[in-house]
This record gives C-alpha cells, sequence and structure tokens, in this order.
C-alpha cells in the first residue's frame, strides 16, 4: 500500500498542535493567577498569597516548559513538511513568526528565572513586576500566534504575485477579519482552564485538610471566575460563530451537519453524517432552533455543505462532533459554577461533599473543551491552508515521501510519549507533594508542611480537618 505523504503530514501536524494547544492554553491563565497572587502578596502580605504563589509557580514551570518543547516542534514542521506553503507565506508569517519570539518569548525566558528565583533574593516590588511580565508575555505570545492562525482562516491585506503572497496592508493582515474574535475566544478559555485547574486541585486539598485557609481563598476565587466567564465565553462563541458563518460559511454547515441550504434549518442534537451520500442518518433535532442561533431568526437561511464541491468539503463528520463536544463541556463548566453559586449562598462552599469530589474530576474539562474547539476550527478549514488561496497539497513540500513522514510521525509520538508522561509524573509529583513551602504556623495552627500530602488526609501531624460546614467557613 502506498503511503500518502499529504495525509500522513496533516495527522503528524494535527499530533504536534493537539499536544501544544494544552500548555499555552493553561499556562496563559495559570501566569495571570500568580502575577494576581503576588499582588495580594505584596499589598497585604498575607502569607497565605505567598504560599499559593510558590506552588502554582512551581506547576507554570513546568507546564511552561512542555509547552516550548511541542511549540519549537510545531515550527519545525512548516520547513520538513510544509515548505511550499513556508516559502508563499514567508513575507507575512515570517516577520509575524519573529515578532513573538522577539517581543514574548525572550520577556517570558528573561523574567521567569526572577519569578522562579528570585523571591527571597529580590524586593517584593521586583518579584511582583517579574509575574506581571511573565503574564504579559504569555498573552503578547498568544496575540502573535492567533494573528497568524486567524489570517490563515481569514486572509486580508495580502495579495498573489509569482506564486508568492506580498503584504499589501500589514493592519488589514494582522487584524484581520476572525482575529478579534478568536483572540477573545482562546483568552477567556485560558483564564477558565486556569480557574478549573486551581479550583479542582484546590478542591482536593480542602478534602484531605491540606493548607485550609490558602486553598478556600484559592478556591473561592476560581469559582467566581467560572460562574462569570463560562457563561461570556458562550456569548463570545456566539459572536464568533456568526463571524464564521459569514467568512466560512462551509464551515458553519459541516458544524451544523446541514447539507443543503434552507431556511428553519433545525438543531441537530444527534445524527451520523454520511459525506459519501451527502446526508446525515439517525439525526435527533430541534426544529427551526439552528437558524435562531446563529441568524437570531428562526426562519433564518443556513448554507449548505453540498454548495462546494465533494473535494472542497470538510470532513464533516469530524467537524460535527469535535463542535459538539466542545459545546457539552462548556455547559458543563457553565453548570460547575452555578452549583458553586448555590453552595456558597447556602454557606456550604468549603463544606466537603460530592462537589469537592466532583470538581478535581472537571480538571479535564477545559483542555478536553480546547482540543475539541481546535479541531473543529482547522478541520472545518479543509482542504484549505490559507482560505481560499492555497490548498493542502499546494503548501506540502514536494521531495516528501510517505514514508519520511510516516517515520517522523513515529519519531514524534515516540518522543512525546517519553517526555509528556515524564513531564505529567513531575507534575503529579508537585501536587501531590502539597505546599511545602509554608513554616509551621505562618497559615495553619500545627502544620507540617515540610512533610508530603499523606494519602490520608492531613499533613504530618496536623489535626484532621473538621467534617462540618461551620468549622471551614
Amino acid at each position: 500500500m502506498e503511503l500518502d505523504p499529504l495525509l500522513l503530514s496533516r495527522l503528524q501536524f494535527a499530533f504536534v498542535v493537539s499536544f501544544h494547544a494544552i500548555f499555552p492554553v493553561f499556562t496563559i491563565g495559570l501566569a495571570s493567577y500568580i502575577a494576581l497572587l503576588e499582588g495580594l502578596y505584596f499589598k497585604t502580605g498575607n502569607a497565605a498569597w505567598s504560599h499559593l504563589s510558590r506552588f502554582w509557580t512551581k506547576v507554570f514551570a513546568v507546564a511552561f516548559g512542555m509547552g516550548v518543547v511541542s511549540g519549537i516542534v510545531m515550527s519545525f514542521q512548516f520547513g520538513t513538511n510544509w515548505s511550499n506553503f513556508s516559502q508563499m507565506s514567508a513575507n507575512f508569517l515570517g516577520p509575524i513568526l519573529s515578532y513573538e519570539v522577539v517581543t514574548a518569548f525572550f520577556l517570558e525566558a528573561a523574567f521567569l528565572g526572577v519569578l522562579l528565583f528570585g523571591r527571597d533574593k529580590v524586593p517584593r516590588g521586583t518579584h511582583l513586576f517579574a509575574a506581571i511580565m511573565v503574564a504579559l508575555g504569555t498573552f503578547i505570545s498568544s496575540f502573535w500566534i492567533l494573528v497568524a492562525n486567524s489570517w490563515m482562516h481569514t486572509p486580508a491585506g495580502v495579495e498573489f504575485q509569482d506564486g508568492m503572497l506580498h503584504v499589501t496592508s500589514w493592519a488589514e493582515a494582522i487584524f484581520n477579519p476572525s482575529f478579534p474574535y478568536r483572540f477573545t475566544h482562546m483568552a477567556v478559555a485560558s483564564f477558565l482552564t486556569g480557574s478549573f485547574v486551581v479550583a479542582g486541585i484546590s478542591a482536593w486539598y480542602l478534602f484531605k485538610g491540606h493548607m485550609v485557609e490558602a486553598n478556600k481563598k484559592a478556591l473561592s476565587m476560581c469559582l467566581w471566575m467560572i460562574l462569570f466567564l463560562a457563561p461570556a465565553q458562550a456569548v463570545i462563541g456566539d459572536f464568533h460563530g456568526l463571524n464564521t458563518l459569514e467568512y466560512q460559511p462551509t464551515k458553519v454547515a459541516a458544524m451544523e451537519g446541514n447539507w443543503e441550504r434552507q431556511a428553519g434549518a433545525p438543531l441537530l442534537l444527534f445524527a451520523l453524517p454520511d459525506q459519501q451520500a451527502q446526508e446525515n442518518r439517525f439525526e435527533v433535532g430541534v426544529p427551526k432552533l439552528a437558524s435562531f442561533i446563529l441568524t437570531h431568526d428562526f426562519e433564518g437561511v443556513i448554507p449548505g455543505i453540498n454548495e462546494v464541491v465533494p473535494e472542497e468539503q470538510p470532513p464533516v463528520a469530524i467537524v460535527f462532533w469535535s463542535f459538539r463536544i466542545m459545546v457539552a463541556l462548556g455547559f458543563a463548566m457553565i453548570g460547575v459554577g452555578l452549583w458553586a453559586l448555590v453552595l456558597r449562598l447556602r454557606g456550604k462552599l468549603f463544606t466537603p461533599g460530592i462537589f469537592h469530589r466532583f470538581l478535581p474530576l472537571m480538571i479535564a474539562a477545559p483542555f478536553i473543551a480546547v482540543v475539541a474547539g481546535w479541531v473543529t476550527t482547522e478541520s472545518g478549514r479543509a482542504p484549505w491552508l490559507v482560505y481560499g488561496m492555497v490548498n493542502f497539497s499546494e503548501g506540502l513540500t514536494p521531495s516528501l515521501t510517505g514514508g519520511m513522514a510516516l517515520a517522523s510521525l513515529i519519531g514524534y509520538m515516540a518522543v512525546y510519549a517519553v517526555v509528556y508522561t515524564s513531564g505529567a509524573y513531575y507534575l503529579w509529583q508537585i501536587v501531590k507533594g502539597g505546599m511545602i513551602d509554608a513554616e509551621p504556623g505562618e497559615d495553619e495552627p500545627g502544620a507540617h508542611p515540610k512533610r508530603p500530602l499523606s494519602a490520608g488526609g492531613p499533613i504530618g501531624n496536623a489535626a484532621p480537618a473538621a467534617p462540618v460546614g461551620k468549622d471551614w467557613l
């Protein structure tokens, strides 16, 4: 059987970017949280904020390092597998990716050292400034990356000349039509991801009776963020969908499983898209709801997938189901925020119970939602590298063979299995070890923070946490 270098290259890039995406979306939100903790510690002098910052800075450092590794590999593939595309788009993507390195990566790398190792060696104000710079660097980095990716979806400010894309307007190319929506959507996703990770770990620590006062503060802060940001993300997603409907109608049609242009299109809750037959099987939907969501009119017209030739259609089943996974998890996050609000109003937010057991399980939800969102948006763009201008086959490296693509894919998978298993194990050791930087008496009477978190509950010889809510408040 002949190996297809195009298919294998697409699988390789999808594999690498899926691993990479989960780390920036976490570190962007976590860096801002650490900067906030440092600011609170600088203002109040409360040791609880320092304990939280010390602990989460360790987690950030490991996640940041893993994100850098995967990001380098992702950029490397542009030259090895997509050299034609790299040459065609060099006039725009070359400077954009260079700006990301110069303005963001150097900023993060320079001040991360101060944040990690300068806590007791530089003034508090300097340490706070380093935390702010690291957080700012993560946002600048995401700005340039989203500029590049959004431009590939909604190209603007360029023209083709002699097989090369030449920039005619940097302002139009950078601030292309989909960029504001995609950048905002990703920024809020980052804050939600950081909030769910911190909330889940804090709930677990509280259930174990570890550093109760500090983790009560962390849990409360993050649940307020989730309460407001999860619904806000749904609204932002609606605006993003309207923008996509305007500029990438076929992608929206695939997301909705709508094969023919129609007014009053139903919102399909379940269907099995059959791309060969150009129809769905076993449809279950709500009449006219898709039209209302996308056009805010029950009789609004939704484009059909079959308005483009099959060769220009995205893989409908993948887009259809990845979109539903993302949306379902979004509603689950909204549910967590409302559940927490009810417990807060009843005075039982810190009472050990089902909620505190369930919240750590939700740590995975934002990561899965982010990957599902990337699958939706990137698969929905197929078969275009630059939408409507450069397709996948035109951007592939001419000399690349199927064997070469398969060998590199297997190599990446093997290396990633080792690197990321090791990284995940080390992160778990940090979490399992607890907040060991505090001194006895700084946070809780009787705490022995130098001892690791016991599987049985409290730290060392600390008194067990009381199981009733009134003693947790």
